[in-house]
């Protein structure tokens, strides 16, 4: 690591984590809601009343924490008719489907049934001199709205009414993206979108946490994780690639719907993202994990890196000096390195995406 690197660090609490972890300094990026990870949900843990003040708008606060009700005809869902999923505004987790909202009049978002798979907790309301049955969210214990047996009869005959303020609304083409791509198959059963045509390309060009940032909203991908490849060194950790002995650069593991994205639209960003042309470098942060490489999975993919590389040539100063190279093993990185700059949205970033 080097000793500018060094200077550029300092300790940080990540808390949705509960881990302390590295934040280089940099350019302030702005704040985000991080994307939903299914497989963490069994670790999510509340934040306090505090943070959740500074995270939700008033409406949301008093909804889903104090039993709120919104106004009727006065909010953001009641009469969506997009396709999509409707999740917990403050955990993100999968609640209602639009394949199961009808219009039942009263002015709030109303759906037949749960998401399959989503355990809603219901309590006795005998709030305002009358007996409800209150619903809940499982995981962030979220107020939702209340639940009635006077739903359409052919659909179950369930009504549960929703706060559009206890939600959160994905687009359908947006699902895959933000991690609900296991909640996409009805939707392509229904004909609302195609099944993805899924391949995967690991790129490295400086230190992962910008380049990720950058790559996961692009249209098309779908899953970004960071890590280490390209080295011989086995289970390698963050301290181990930082010494620059074990051989492996800070990389990206990318998952893309390929009819969407194309490998070779993919790249284009890629070279866009990071300077090509500064061997084993990228500004302030020096040695070979820290290399720009593409690590190419098959036949295909080294072909269209190599006429890609060629392409780009012409619109540097310099020579480009990235590697093509077949793909090794890859090595997760930590879980705090993961979205980083989304957990800490003023964290250190070198990567800018160039016009």
């Amino acid at each position: 690591m080097s000793s500018i690197k060094i200077a550029g660090i300092a300790a940080v609490v990540l808390l949705a984590a509960g881990l302390v972890g590295m934040v280089r300094h940099g350019r302030v990026q702005p704040a985000e809601i991080s994307t939903f990870e299914p497989e963490n949900m069994k670790d999510f843990k509340k934040p306090e009343p505090a943070e959740l003040k500074k995270k939700l708008s008033s409406e949301q606060f008093a909804v889903t924490q104090q039993c709120g009700t919104e106004p009727a005809f006065r909010n953001a869902y009641w009469d969506n008719h997009k396709p999509g999923i409707y999740v917990d505004v403050v955990s993100g987790e999968p609640l209602f489907s639009s394949l199961d909202k009808f219009d039942s009049g009263t002015g709030w978002p109303s759906f037949t049934h749960p998401v399959k798979g989503t355990d809603i907790v219901e309590k006795k309301d005998s709030a305002f001199g009358m007996v409800r049955t209150e619903v809940r969210s499982k995981v962030a214990d979220s107020h939702l709205g209340h639940v009635f047996d006077d739903g359409p009869a052919d659909k179950g005959g369930m009504r549960y009414c929703i706060n559009s303020a206890s939600l959160k609304f994905i687009p359908v083409e947006e699902m895959d993206q933000a991690g609900y791509g296991q909640y996409l198959e009805p939707f392509v059963k229904a004909g609302l979108i195609k099944a993805a045509m899924r391949e995967t390309a690991i790129l490295a060009g400086g230190c992962f946490w910008g380049m990720e940032e950058i790559i996961r909203k692009i249209p098309g991908v779908i899953k970004t994780t960071v890590g280490y490849t390209g080295g011989t060194t086995a289970k390698p950790t963050y301290e181990d690639v930082c010494t620059g002995g074990t051989g492996h650069a800070e990389a990206i593991q990318v998952e893309f719907d390929s009819a969407r994205l194309s490998y070779e639209g993919l790249l284009d960003y890629f070279f866009r993202m990071h300077d090509p042309t500064t061997l084993n470098r990228q500004h302030n942060d020096v040695g070979t994990q820290y290399r720009s490489a593409i690590f190419y999975t098959g036949e295909a993919q080294r072909q269209a890196a190599e006429r890609v590389k060629r392409e780009q040539s012409g619109k540097f100063k310099r020579p480009i000096t990235t590697e093509i190279a077949p793909a090794t093993k890859f090595y997760s990185a930590e879980d705090y390195h993961q979205k980083y700059l989304a957990k800490n949205p003023g964290g250190y970033t070198c990567h800018v995406l160039r016009d």
